[in-house]
């Protein structure tokens, strides 16, 4: 494949770069809308692009439906971190950025790097993370509510009140949209049995859970690269005698997904007996709370990855020892 195929996603637009093998660009800014999308399509088969090797940024929900159309047209779609992208600038020693010259750097990364191919969601997570983030979204918006219902005049607070009980009736049915929605489907339904037997993990949390692991889990052979995914890899900073920094997470991944193993984590800190363990044990040798926290976040990371990837129900005596 010679040709490769740069994209710079925002909300209302997106700019692509075709970059030939003569080292030239085409360059347009396409509509981020499914009319856009066709604009596209005939403007690689008039450039010969069709072919192309494309590549984007993952942008969460801007870049979603492009990509989806790009790989129904029978292109090879790479959506990767964009800190990945920035690092890739970093060594070109940029200087200028816009939108225009960020889609060719992304074609330029892509021909360089020959990124992995994108690996969209099955139907049903797709629709079950479009779910449970329409949830944590109202949730915030309820807790916005909530926080001006503290400190408002007695003029606005009925109006307040009225919005906040309108959240809370559209969460709880979502939240059983949720619960019914994975009943109906056989993969998320097993996912949720396996789930529910891991001590810390309980009704609350059981389909957020669910929601996070399901759309990501199978993307990964091993769990090494999940936890770094998942930003909870272990980082140290020194050169030298002068530099030494205190090792921290890299929190170079989702951070919802990490919001969403923390009340897990301190309640299998307390429930599970693995978890439990490890815990007390990295308290008795000194570490300071957090920090067991953290590494008890990826211990149950550990044990959820084994457990959803060869399906068999949680069993503290294989964990006991790992």
């Amino acid at each position: 494949m010679s040709t490769y195929l740069g994209i710079d996603i925002a909300k209302k637009t997106f700019d692509a770069a075709l970059l030939r093998e003569d080292d030239r660009y085409r360059s347009k800014s396409f509509p981020n809308t499914p009319a856009g999308f066709e604009q596209l399509r005939v403007w690689l088969a008039k450039h010969q692009g069709l072919d192309a090797h494309v590549c984007l940024e993952a942008t969460g929900i801007y870049g979603d439906a492009l990509a989806h159309f790009l790989l129904d047209a029978g292109m090879r779609v790479s959506v990767v971190n964009p800190a990945r992208i920035k690092a890739f600038a970093a060594s070109e020693l940029l200087r200028t950025k816009t939108d225009r010259m960020d889609a060719r750097l992304i074609a330029r990364f892509c021909r360089a790097m020959n990124p992995l191919p994108w690996q969209p969601l099955p139907p049903a997570v797709r629709a079950l993370k479009a779910l449970f983030l329409r949830v944590q979204s109202l949730k915030q918006m309820c807790q916005q509510e909530c926080n001006r219902l503290a400190v408002a005049e007695a003029v606005v607070r009925p109006g307040i009140e009225a919005h906040i009980q309108t959240l809370e009736t559209q969460i709880k049915e979502l939240e059983q949209q949720i619960g019914e929605h994975i009943q109906a489907h056989a993969d998320l339904r097993d996912k949720r049995k396996l789930l529910r037997a891991i001590p810390g993990i309980g009704p609350a949390t059981l389909a957020l859970v669910l929601a996070c692991f399901a759309s990501v889990i199978e993307r990964f052979d091993n769990v090494r690269a999940l936890v770094a995914y998942l930003g909870l890899n272990p980082c140290q900073h020194q050169s030298g005698e002068s530099v030494h920094r205190p090792a921290h997470i890299s929190r170079m991944g989702p951070a919802l997904l990490r919001k969403c193993l923390f009340m897990p984590t301190l309640s299998a800190c307390k429930h599970n007996p693995v978890i439990r363990a490890f815990f007390q044990r990295l308290r008795a040798a000194g570490k300071p709370g957090n920090v067991a926290v953290i590494a008890a976040m990826r211990k149950l990371v550990h044990i959820i990855y084994g457990v959803l990837k060869s399906g068999t129900a949680f069993d503290p005596n294989l964990h006991m020892t790992a």
